[in-house]
């Protein structure tokens, strides 16, 4: 009798199908790739991860893993530094270059090993998989197989005496932040980056109800801080349009414009919209402008979502001539984000001090255009996420001096930003950093990092 032939073998043991095919091997390969992506080539973490426009491998995994690799990617980012220096302990000599994914794959397994609740067997075995299917990497399954062991053997000597929060922040933003802040506000700022941000919600009315109900609590102006996390798309009034994600410390430069029912409001740089949703849920009559279409795209959805009523336009803004002048205006503008550590702990990887230098210059070409769009007596709150002074009291007093006789400076005072004083600077301005509590009283401690300064047409 002839034998029927098996149309679907199932792969011998220990051959690539079948370690491809193990649990959570897809994830930590992904994981593995966007980490290099990343860090060798600049790519910012959020790109990657877009389920539509991103990594490849990404986007076909089932949504369990893609939170997985958020995880990974994420802590494996925010301690780069520590398992650098781990890497450092137990390797004799560094890695060769051209050795494929080996280092990557090394921070990965480390990452899951050290900060995640990721048996020490299960990192081991998938990290050698994936060095055995990277041709390049093959010829260093040994190693990455010995290391990873002897980390599991002796985890407190090898990390004994670290410093974390130095290790994970690139040199020459602490020594920035040293220059600015003196060096304790230096390492508070840095071990607040090594926690994840909390999820903060803006909702249209009555922040003590929807505390009450997501079971959060209010911190800032009215933000909503959520104790637990989950699927924000399934949190009560998502679906009805209730309230927006945004950081407590990023809803406080709309609210420097005042009461602005039936006023011609500008959001300049305005994507995702967290801020253009605050002006027209407060009465403006906003006009949203972004240079990316594609950006503005998303934020007429979280418009449409919520139920208001935006105009939107595509532009860049060094071009683009207004009808006619606003009463006010609000200038988000490209910066470092370096404020925004905590939710991208891709930024100090991928930005550099050049980044910062042409990032300035860009600001002032804003500032100074937009001083013509506001009417005499208008408003202009010029705002960043940056924690560099060159982007934010250095430019706002620049900026005075370039326009003295045209613009005057209008304080921020502490009842503006929720009696948070610590937030008022001595001279008028809001400064918020990772490590300021978010609440006048308790220890609701964590909020981006922001600037922002406020001025009047003359």
């Amino acid at each position: 009798m002839t034998k029927r032939p098996n149309n679907n073998p199932k792969p011998e043991a220990g051959t690539a199908a079948e370690r491809f095919d193990k649990p959570g091997f897809a994830a930590r390969k992904v994981a593995a790739d966007l980490l290099g992506n990343v860090v060798f080539k600049k790519r910012p973490l959020d790109g990657e991860l877009d389920t539509v426009s991103g990594h490849s491998g990404f986007r076909v995994l089932a949504a369990n893993d893609r939170a997985l690799v958020r995880a990974i990617v994420g802590t494996a980012l925010r301690h780069r530094g520590e398992i650098a220096a781990v890497l450092e302990r137990l390797l004799d000599r560094p890695i060769p270059e051209k050795t494929g994914r080996i280092l990557d794959i090394l921070h990965v397994a480390i990452a899951q090993m050290l900060f995640m609740e990721v048996p020490d067997r299960a990192a081991v075995s998938l990290a050698v998989d994936h060095a055995g299917l990277d041709r390049r990497a093959r010829p260093y399954k040994g190693l990455v197989n010995g290391v990873l062991r002897r980390l599991g053997r002796e985890k407190e000597e090898i990390t004994g005496g670290l410093e974390p929060d130095l290790l994970n922040t690139p040199d020459w933003l602490l020594e920035s932040w040293r220059e600015t802040f003196g060096e304790d506000t230096a390492r508070m700022i840095a071990k607040a980056h090594q926690s994840e941000a909390a999820l903060d919600l803006s909702v249209k009315a009555d922040p003590e109800d929807w505390a009450r109900r997501l079971d959060g609590e209010t911190v800032g102006t009215g933000s909503v801080r959520l104790t637990k996390k989950g699927a924000v798309e399934a949190l009560e009034g998502f679906e009805d349009g209730q309230w927006w994600v945004q950081d407590a410390a990023a809803a406080l430069p709309a609210r420097l414009l005042g009461e602005v029912t039936g006023l011609e409001v500008a959001d300049l740089c305005a994507a995702p919209g967290g801020k253009t949703a605050q002006l027209a849920a407060a009465g403006a009559n906003v006009t949203a402008i972004d240079i990316s279409s594609a950006r503005l795209k998303r934020l007429e959805g979280n418009m449409a979502r919520l139920g208001l009523n935006v105009r939107t336009v595509a532009a860049d803004l060094r071009k683009f001539e207004p009808d006619a002048p606003f009463d006010a205006v609000l200038l988000d503008a490209p910066c470092s984000a370096t404020g925004t550590i905590r939710r991208h702990p891709d930024v100090p990887w991928i930005k550099q001090p050049y980044d910062v230098e042409k990032l300035t210059e860009i600001q002032r070409d804003l500032l100074d255009r937009v001083v013509g769009w506001v009417k005499p007596g208008g408003l202009i709150v010029y705002c960043t996420c940056s924690l560099e002074t060159s982007e934010g009291e250095a430019q706002a007093a620049a900026f005075l001096e370039r326009q003295k006789g045209r613009v005057t400076r209008v304080d921020v005072v502490p009842d503006e930003v929720g009696g948070l004083a610590h937030l008022v600077t001595n001279d008028g301005y809001l400064r918020c950093l990772p490590c300021h509590n978010a609440a006048a009283t308790g220890e609701s401690k964590g909020m981006d990092g922001f600037f922002a300064a406020r001025f009047k047409r003359l």
